[in-house]
């Protein structure tokens, strides 16, 4: 049953007869039936951040996650391997920096004795400070590696519900690639109208929503302005969306114009042996008259039918 928002001027009552409706064209909104389809709002893909084998997977589809959770770990043997190369370098390192520290005391005294020139001094201390500095360089390219091996945990980008995970456990993964899809921020209907609908849309439209046999309304909050394949985008926000099913087929109707109708009330209206009668006045003679109906319209004072044939503008209508 369709929705008739305004209902002035549709029926104007007759001065002098009482339970008569003069009929009257009546603008009557046009609704284009289409599917909709059931949208995370947000789509963000957890991805790894190096490359290596797939050792844990802590999620499936469906699992509810929040932000910051682990949900995967991929591990690169060759990081250990790099690790330890780096540690025996810095154990080298040590070495020579505590023979070059050495060596710089020993010439320290050797200069005060006289026995040492100041040059030899100084290229001393130079090599103490070169391997000093080498040593620092080594545990920072440590500490880079380290966190490379600590960047093989996969977290949550944000809270939702884990939509697709294309890989498995064991799996070899490079660096970049998606291990799990998680849709959040709540869901939206996502429309694709034919094109030649698109200069009929408005935003904020009421939109009539039919989910697993209920009845609803949501509004029309977006109309993106590409076009693509013939058919123009738009969103609808409606309270209380089912969301056990990303992607999920829902039956919608649109507004997308506007048409002009004779409307009767269904009280008026009769059946009798098939065929539906309305009482109508004639030079005030009362007389039924056979019609042709066709949708029918809820206002907001009763329901109405409209009528096809049978009727004209300026019949007045008998009422119960």
């Amino acid at each position: 049953m369709r929705s008739l928002p305004l209902f002035a001027g549709l029926l104007a009552c007759g001065p002098a007869l009482a339970g008569t409706v003069t009929l009257a064209p009546t603008p009557v909104i046009e609704w284009k039936a289409v599917y909709g389809r059931v949208e995370a709002r947000d789509t963000i893909p957890a991805r790894a951040r190096i490359g290596g084998v797939i050792v844990e997977l802590n999620v499936s589809e469906g699992d509810n996650i929040k932000a910051g959770q682990k949900i995967a770990t991929v591990r690169d043997d060759k990081i250990a391997f790099q690790i330890a190369a780096i540690d025996a370098q810095i154990r080298a390192l040590e070495a020579q920096l505590v023979t070059a520290r050495s060596e710089l005391a020993r010439g320290q005294t050797l200069v005060e004795r006289g026995v040492m020139t100041a040059q030899r001094l100084d290229q001393l201390r130079t090599d103490a400070d070169v391997t000093q500095n080498q040593l620092a360089a080594s545990e920072a390219q440590r500490s880079v590696i380290v966190q490379q091996g600590a960047e093989g945990e996969v977290f949550a980008p944000g809270a939702g519900r884990v939509l697709t995970v294309p890989v498995t456990r064991g799996a070899v993964i490079m660096a970049g690639e998606v291990v799990a899809t998680i849709g959040g921020g709540g869901v939206f209907l996502r429309l694709a109208m034919p094109e030649r609908h698109a200069p009929l849309l408005k935003e904020g439209a009421s939109i009539r929503i039919n989910a697993n046999g209920e009845d609803s309304t949501g509004r029309l909050a977006k109309i993106y302005p590409q076009i693509e394949n013939g058919r123009v985008l738009a969103d609808v926000e409606v309270e209380k969306l089912e969301t056990a099913f990303i992607g999920a087929r829902v039956l919608v109707e649109v507004p997308v114009g506007e048409r002009s109708a004779l409307l009767v009330p269904v009280a008026s209206v009769k059946a009798r042996s098939g065929i539906d009668f309305v009482r109508v006045m004639v030079s005030g003679v009362e007389i039924d008259r056979a019609l042709v109906l066709g949708e029918r319209i809820a206002g907001s004072d009763g329901d109405y039918v409209e009528v096809l044939t049978g009727l004209a503008v300026g019949d007045v209508v008998i009422t119960p």
